[in-house]
């Protein structure tokens, strides 16, 4: 593991670029996942320090992380994860964003991202919208139940299909071409919820009053009734990403 970025090079193939926003929110079970498949990926950190890459060019793929920012907050890292979205976009390279990786994916496209009608925090059920692009996606179902942790949400982009939705949050993911958004977090795992959990800000606190909003204890209590199934779906969505990218670069 190098110190600028961490690597995994198990194939001889271009890797997968993960963008990561916040030293508490790294790529979880994407990241063991890539591993068991023997993909090869660079993560960059900029709250460590490590600034984007400029080019999408070396890259078969990206992935954008999550975070407690706002998408619309005036941090070059922000923006710079933006311009690599859109060059990934024009490249075919496909795009897959988690919560504020989403959100930063429907700023890029023109769509705007502003206060959730309700802050979601929690294990969630989420409605999948009737067509290809939701099955192919997310499978059969007619609903998940996904672990969620946004104050902000994205509107639709012009030109990208709506795949999810909730009471609280009427646009929870959308495809555009091979690219997907979602405002959940599929990369969960048990030690990023454990870590998640164990401190909050004043922001979570003020925000427990709302429905929506579970408690840390409720959250934990989820894990053995939802993890295992929300692992299922990372693994097909991430599956189809990546069968995605191959499919471009032949």
């Amino acid at each position: 593991m190098c110190a600028a970025r961490a690597c995994c090079t198990l194939r001889r193939m271009k890797p997968v670029l993960i963008l990561q926003h916040l030293d508490a929110d790294g790529p979880g079970y994407l990241d063991t996942w890539l591993r068991r498949e023997g993909r090869s990926f660079e993560l960059f950190n900029s709250q460590a320090g490590q600034s984007f890459p400029d080019s999408m060019q070396d890259y078969a793929a990206l992935a954008v992380l999550g975070g407690e920012m706002s998408a619309n907050d005036p941090l070059p890292s922000l923006r710079q994860a933006e311009r690599l979205i859109l060059q990934a976009m024009d490249l075919q390279r496909p795009v897959i964003g988690h919560c504020l990786g989403g959100q930063l994916m429907a700023r890029a496209l023109g769509a705007k991202v502003a206060s959730s009608p309700l802050p979601e925090i929690g294990w969630h059920r989420v409605r999948l919208r009737p067509g290809e692009a939701a099955q192919s996606w997310f499978g059969g179902q007619q609903e998940l139940v996904v672990f969620q942790w946004h104050y902000d949400a994205f509107d639709l982009p012009e030109g990208a299909e709506p795949l999810a939705s909730s009471d609280a949050c009427p646009c929870q993911a959308f495809a555009i071409g091979p690219h997907l958004a979602m405002q959940f977090h599929v990369e969960l795992d048990d030690d990023k919820l454990q870590a998640w959990t164990s401190t909050h800000d004043e922001r979570f606190l003020a925000a427990t009053i709302v429905p929506t909003v579970h408690s840390a204890a409720r959250m934990r209590a989820g894990l053995a009734e939802h993890l295992e199934a929300q692992q299922r779906l990372a693994a097909r969505i991430y599956a189809r990403w990546l069968v995605l990218a191959d499919q471009a670069a032949r």
